[in-house]
């Protein structure tokens, strides 16, 4: 059993197909369905079972995950120590909250732990981000959800045990432009918005699915972009748009946009690591920085 099987393994467990799997490992696909087949030999056991959709974990391949994570932890540790390089961190955040959360985090890790290095890396997709850290391409991601369980704001998780911590609310507004016919409507309700647009982004996305908590399916849905594009179509007067407070403060001081008022539920930042991870001592210092 060979830790480079071990990572294709890891790899189209979390990308879940051979090809996509190829892709992040830069290989060819016939490479990685070879070494599978060697790790598959070695052990005496299937690990996968094939179909047209994809790559299913067997009874034993779902028992390998674990170890396959915990060897490969503890062989990225060992060459840190024998090599006696800094450690790297490697932190993923959200596109719409990168500039503006993880310096904080950034600051109180260099304060605490002044000898590690810090990998940042954005990313306009959330699924991506937890695909990342369930894959150990990412010690830890920052994201957005709502309060309780993780990912019950509606959107999927990736197999492997995550855990999560809240670090902060995210209040949200609903914007528009002053001159919107809801503008000068209080107070509003959820009734009042029937037969105007929403302006949204991705179905996947954080803001769209706060939308779909708050106002159900009764408002037409314009896809616009990112946080910028709607913020700005809203200003024209093409809808209105469920946004981050801190996203359209300095547009709301000035007179840009009006918040509607409607109760709006707030999101939570939310840090989250595979739970075997926990316990590398980087990882731990990581984690204590950004609560603290």
């Amino acid at each position: 059993m060979e830790l480079r099987h071990l990572r294709t393994f890891v790899a189209v467990v979390t990308h879940r197909t051979v090809t996509d799997a190829a892709l992040t490992l830069d290989l060819a696909p016939s490479s990685v369905s070879e070494q599978i087949r060697s790790l598959e030999g070695s052990l005496g056991v299937e690990l996968f079972e094939r179909g047209p959709r994809g790559m299913r974990l067997t009874a034993a391949g779902d028992r390998l995950v674990e170890w396959a994570h915990r060897l490969l932890d503890q062989a990225d540790q060992a060459r840190q120590e024998v090599a006696a390089t800094r450690p790297a961190l490697r932190l993923g955040a959200l596109e719409t909250i990168a500039a503006t959360h993880v310096p904080a985090v950034l600051d109180r890790l260099a304060e605490r732990r002044p000898d590690l290095r810090m990998e940042v890396s954005s990313d306009a997709a959330r699924d991506a981000l937890l695909r990342r850290v369930a894959g150990n391409e990412l010690d830890a991601a920052l994201i957005l959800d709502t309060h309780g369980d993780l990912g019950e704001l509606g959107f999927s998780l990736p197999t492997a045990a995550l855990r999560f911590l809240d670090l902060e609310p995210v209040p949200l507004a609903l914007v528009a432009a002053p001159g919107h016919p809801l503008a000068g409507r209080t107070p509003l309700a959820v009734e009042d918005l029937d037969g105007h647009k929403l302006l949204v982004n991705v179905p996947a996305c954080s803001f769209w699915l706060a939308g779909e908590r708050l106002l159900g399916t009764r408002v037409e849905r314009v896809r616009a972009g990112g946080v910028p594009v709607m913020s700005a179509w809203a200003e024209r007067g093409l809808g209105v748009s469920l946004l981050p407070e801190f996203a359209v403060r300095d547009q709301l001081a000035g007179g840009t946009l009006v918040r509607l008022p409607l109760d709006t539920p707030h999101l939570s930042l939310r840090l989250v690591w595979r739970a075997d991870r926990e316990a590398v001592p980087a990882v731990r210092e990581m984690l204590y920085a950004a609560s603290t």
